[in-house]
C-alpha cells in the first residue's frame, strides 16, 4: 500500500512538479527532508536518485538538466546540508541550468534560537538564482492557496530564466505522519512567457555595410539549427566563426583552436585581424587569449545573443539581444547579403600556416599530457559525450580535433568542483556512453562524485595525472613564487592514485605510464564492459608543462 506524507505542502508540491513534467528528483537522506523523500518515492511518476553528499547531489542534478535539457528537482534537509549546494547552484546560475532547489527548513520561529540545523536559509542563494520563494506551514491561514501559487511561480520561473530556482519549505513536527490517499487538486494553467522577436531594420544595415564580421561561440550544448545556419554564413567567406571545444560546432570553415591561431598576437596583429563586427554567442569562453585580443581590438559594434545574459565580456557591447541564437539568425538570413569577405581569407591564410605547424609538432611530441590529449582526440568512439574538468584539461582540449563528439565542460565559474558528479548525472540520464577527462586535483576533490550506485557500465573516466595541478605550471605569474611555496601551497605536488578508490566504488581500473602502453590500451578502453572503467595516465616527472611551452614557441 502507498504511503505518502500527509503534509500539505509536499502534496501541493508534487501535483505541480507532475503537472510540469518535472520527474527526477536527486534526494539527500536526512530527518527534515524526510517527509518530501517519502512522498516523492511513492509517487509513480518521478525518478528518485539518493545522492548522501549534498555537494555532490546538486552536481548530479544538474549534469541530469543538462541531459535531459529540462528541470532537475534536488532536496535535502535543513541547516549546513542547504550550504552544501551552493558550489552547483552557482555554476548553474552562470550556464544557465535549471535547477528547482527544495530545501526542508525548521519553523520560521525557530531560526537563530540554537535549535539543531537551523540556519537562515530562507534567500541563502539570492545572489544566484532567478527566484527565491518561502512556503506557509501547513498551520498558518491560507496556506494551501497561498502556497500553491508560490511552488506554480517558482516552477514557472524555473522554465522561463533556465536557471537555479530556491523554494525554502519550513515543516512542523510531526514529520512522518502518513496517508493511504491523496486529495484531487486542480489541473493548472500554465502561464510560462514566450518571447517574440522581429529583427530591427537597423541591424540588417549593420551587417550589410561591415566588412569584418566575427562571430565568436562559447560554451553551448549542440544545436544543430544554430550549425546549420552558421555554415550558410561561412559557406560564401562571408564571416569569421571563431569556436571552442565546448562550443558543439562542427564545419571544417569554423575556426576551432583559438589559442593556436592568436596565442602570439602584437599589437599589429590586434589591429590586423580585428573585427568591425562582433557577434558573439553562448556563455563563457574558455581562451583567455580571445578576451584579450577582442578588448584590444575595440570592434565598433558588438551584438550578444542570449535569451538572459548579456555581459559587456569585451568592453564594447552595443546590443543586448535577448533571444535565442537560433531564432535571431533565422530572422537575419532572410535579409542580410552573404558575399565573400577578404577577411576571412585573412583568417584562413593564417589558419593553414598554424595548422601546419601544429602537425609538425606532433610527430615530434614525447609522452606528456599533450601526447595524451593528441591519442586520445584521435581515438573516442564518436558516439561518446565527452565531459571535461576544468583548468588545464579544457585547455588542452582547444588544441585537438574531437571530432564530432558533444564536449561539456562546467565553465559557469569554472570551477574544479563538481566536473566528476555532472558527468556521472548526465551519464544517468542519457542512452549515450559517456567519458570524463580529468585531472588529479579535480578527480580527488569530487571523490564523492562517485558514490553514485546510479552509474551505468558504459562509463569512462580518463585521469591524466601528473602529480599537481599543472595549470599553474603553465599559466604567467605562479612561477614567480619560491620553488617550495609554488608546489606545497599552489601546484599541491602529491602522489595519490586513483587504484583503490576505482576498486571501492566498483570501476575496472587501468594505469599507463608511457606512450606505447598508452597507445595499446586505449582501444579497448571503449569496448562494452559489465563495469565502469578509470584509465589513469600517468605523466608524473614528464614535465607537461614544459611539452606546453615548447609547442607554442615552435607555432611562432
Amino acid at each position: 500500500m502507498k504511503k505518502y506524507s500527509s503534509k500539505r505542502s509536499i502534496q501541493i508540491l508534487a501535483h505541480l512538479l507532475q503537472q510540469y513534467g518535472i520527474a527526477d528528483i536527486v534526494i539527500s537522506p536526512g530527518s527534515r527532508n524526510a517527509p518530501l523523500a517519502i512522498h516523492f518515492s511513492e509517487v509513480d511518476s518521478f525518478n528518485c536518485f539518493s545522492i548522501v553528499d549534498e555537494r555532490s547531489a546538486a552536481f548530479v542534478g544538474m549534469g541530469m538538466a543538462i541531459s535531459e535539457k529540462k528541470p532537475v528537482a534536488i532536496t535535502c534537509t535543513s541547516g549546513s546540508a542547504v550550504a552544501n549546494y551552493y558550489p552547483a547552484v552557482t555554476e548553474a546560475f552562470y550556464q544557465n541550468v535549471p535547477l528547482l532547489i527544495l530545501s526542508a527548513d525548521r519553523p520560521t520561529d525557530f531560526v537563530d534560537i540554537f535549535d539543531g540545523q537551523t540556519i537562515r536559509q530562507n534567500g541563502i542563494f539570492h545572489q544566484h538564482s532567478y527566484g527565491d520563494f518561502q512556503l506557509l506551514e501547513d498551520s498558518r491561514d491560507n496556506a494551501e492557496d497561498i502556497n500553491f501559487e508560490i511552488i506554480k511561480k517558482a516552477i514557472e520561473l524555473c522554465f522561463e530564466k533556465q536557471g537555479p530556482v530556491h523554494i525554502n519549505i519550513p515543516l512542523e513536527e510531526p514529520l512522518y505522519e502518513l496517508v493511504s490517499e491523496l486529495p484531487t487538486f486542480p489541473t493548472v494553467e500554465k502561464t510560462i512567457k514566450h518571447k517574440e522577436y522581429e529583427i530591427p531594420s537597423n541591424l540588417v544595415a549593420e551587417w550589410n555595410t561591415s566588412q569584418r564580421i566575427m562571430l565568436l561561440v562559447g560554451t553551448r550544448d549542440y544545436s544543430p539549427e544554430l550549425e546549420n545556419q552558421l555554415t550558410q554564413l561561412v559557406k560564401n567567406h562571408s564571416v569569421v566563426v571563431l569556436s571552442e571545444a565546448n562550443s558543439n560546432l562542427h564545419h571544417e570553415k569554423f575556426f576551432k583552436h583559438i589559442d593556436r591561431y592568436i596565442f602570439n598576437f602584437t599589437e599589429e596583429d590586434y589591429k590586423t585581424y580585428a573585427p568591425d563586427l562582433l557577434i558573439t554567442v553562448g556563455q563563457n569562453v574558455v581562451s583567455k587569449k580571445v578576451k584579450q585580443f577582442l578588448r584590444k581590438a575595440h570592434p565598433k559594434q558588438h551584438w550578444h545573443l542570449d535569451e538572459v545574459w548579456q555581459p559587456d565580456t569585451y568592453f564594447a557591447l552595443t546590443e543586448k539581444i535577448e533571444v535565442k541564437p537560433e531564432v535571431f539568425f533565422s530572422k537575419l538570413l532572410k535579409f542580410i547579403n552573404l558575399e565573400p569577405k577578404p577577411y576571412f581569407n585573412l583568417w584562413d591564410v593564417l589558419r593553414d600556416k598554424k595548422d601546419a605547424k601544429h602537425g609538425q609538432f606532433l610527430n615530434q611530441v614525447e609522452f606528456s599530457d599533450f601526447y595524451f590529449f593528441n591519442k586520445a582526440s584521435q581515438t573516442i568512439p564518436e558516439n561518446y559525450n565527452i565531459h571535461i574538468s576544468n583548468s588545464s584539461a579544457i585547455r588542452y582540449a582547444q588544441l585537438f580535433d574531437f571530432g564530432k563528439n558533444k564536449i561539456y565542460c562546467n565553465r559557469g565559474t569554472s570551477g574544479i568542483d563538481g566536473s566528476t558528479s555532472t558527468a556521472m548525472g548526465f551519464a544517468i540520464k542519457n542512452a549515450n556512453p559517456t567519458l570524463l577527462i580529468t585531472g588529479d586535483l579535480g578527480f580527488f576533490y569530487d571523490i564523492n562524485g562517485l558514490w553514485n550506485q546510479y552509474i551505468p557500465p558504459f562509463v569512462r573516466i580518463i585521469i591524466f595525472n601528473n602529480g599537481e595541478g599543472n595549470i599553474f605550471k603553465i599559466i604567467p605569474g605562479p612561477g614567480n613564487a619560491n620553488p617550495n611555496t609554488l608546489d606545497e601551497f599552489i601546484a599541491t605536488k602529491h602522489h595519490k592514485n586513483a587504484e583503490f578508490l576505482a576498486k571501492h566504488f566498483g570501476f575496472s581500473y587501468t594505469k599507463v605510464e608511457d606512450d606505447v602502453t598508452l597507445d595499446r590500451v586505449l582501444d579497448n578502453f571503449f569496448k562494452p564492459d559489465m563495469k565502469p572503467k578509470i584509465l589513469e595516465v600517468n605523466t608524473y616527472g614528464k614535465n607537461s608543462a614544459d611539452v606546453l611551452k615548447a609547442y607554442f614557441d615552435f607555432m611562432q
